[in-house]
């Protein structure tokens, strides 16, 4: 048990870790306005052209009420726009704003400079290592 617990908290600090230095250059870069939730779903919608509320929600593991707040608030800063989907008049997708693509050169030269700072300290063969074995194990815990 004490195995389990230690892999958790492990991961949840190198997780927080990481959150902050994000964060933090990406407000050295001018987005002062973020916290380290908002940012995970900013690079969901980053990464993926026009997702949905409900695949957002999944990928970052927060609840529908949650969802509604964040989105709400990053549109209120100005970084999306809610779509109507034009075969579900019900469903929305989230696309970023002329702002939002500002923000997301910035947040990938961020981890693109996090990662080159990351394998200096570990060197590229650990890195690969240490993402395989996190693969590996998330795959291997979500299907049991």
């Amino acid at each position: 048990m004490k195995r389990v617990s230690t892999i958790g908290g492990l991961l949840k600090k190198i997780y927080r870790l990481y959150s902050n230095e994000l964060l933090k250059r990406v407000s050295e870069r001018g987005f002062t306005d973020l916290r380290p939730s908002f940012v995970e779903v900013l690079i969901y919608i980053c990464e993926n052209d026009g997702p949905s509320i409900k695949e957002i929600g999944v990928a970052c593991g927060l609840k529908k009420q949650t969802m509604t707040s964040h989105l709400n608030e990053l549109q209120k800063r100005g970084y999306i726009n809610r779509v109507e989907s034009a075969r579900d008049r019900r469903s929305q997708h989230i696309h970023l704003t002329e702002y939002g693509q500002r923000f997301k050169l910035n947040l990938f030269e961020s981890i693109s400079e996090l990662e080159k700072v990351y394998t200096d300290k570990m060197g590229e063969v650990e890195l690969d290592r240490v993402e395989f074995s996190l693969s590996n194990f998330l795959e291997k815990v979500s299907s049991s």
